[in-house]
Order: C-alpha cells, then structure tokens, then sequence
C-alpha cells in the first residue's frame, strides 16, 4: 500500500507540473518561470505538511510529501535548465535562477512551515 501511495502520488505530481510548466512556457523568454513556480509551491507546502502532519497520518504524508511534491518538485529540471543557460552563455539568468529558486523555495518552505506548525 505504501508504494501504491507514493506512485500515484508521484504520477499526479508530474503530471501537475507538466501542466503548470507549460502554462508559463516561454513567458520571460528561456527563464524556466513554471520551474520556479513547482519549487516554490512544492517547497511551500512541505513546509505546510511538515508544520501539519508532524509524524502524524503516514498515508498523507506517503501519498503527499513523498510521492506528489516528489514528483511536483523539480531540482533535476532546474538543474538540467541552469546548465542549458550557462552553455548557452546566459550567465545572468542562470546565476538569477539559481539564487531565485533555491532562495524563494527555502523562505517558502519555512513560511509553510511556520504556518502549518
């Protein structure tokens, strides 16, 4: 059951973040918006379900943290995306991507954290 949870939690993380990255395609030119916006709300609602949950209802946290923010989350895309930039000698926005996302996503998660705890 535990692995059920995750996979399916995982599938619809993905899937969420397929959708929300290709509402935000090519909005600001190459810089990866719907990249910043999964790990943001992802980092914000771990924060939110860490504060919550608190060793408390381990199918929701499975099914949430694990599998869907797993699977929203995108640190190998914004790896992947930051290195595309550099390569393509966008130094500016890589280094911008770079201290946004990781930025923006721990005040985000420590917001949620805050809030939920």
């Amino acid at each position: 059951m535990k692995i059920f949870l995750v996979f399916v939690g995982g599938g619809l993380g993905a899937v969420s973040r397929f959708f929300l990255t290709t509402a935000f395609s090519g909005k600001l030119g190459n810089f990866p918006v719907g990249t910043l916006a999964a790990n943001f709300f992802g980092s914000l609602l771990m924060g939110l379900l860490v504060g919550i949950l608190a060793g408390r209802f381990e199918s929701v946290r499975l099914f949430v943290a694990v599998g869907f923010l797993g699977g929203f989350t995108t640190f190998s895309s914004f790896s992947a995306e930051t290195l595309a930039l550099i390569q393509s000698g966008q130094i500016f926005s890589a280094a911008a991507n770079v201290i946004v996302s990781v930025g923006a996503s721990l005040i985000a998660c420590a917001v949620g954290l805050k809030i939920g705890g």
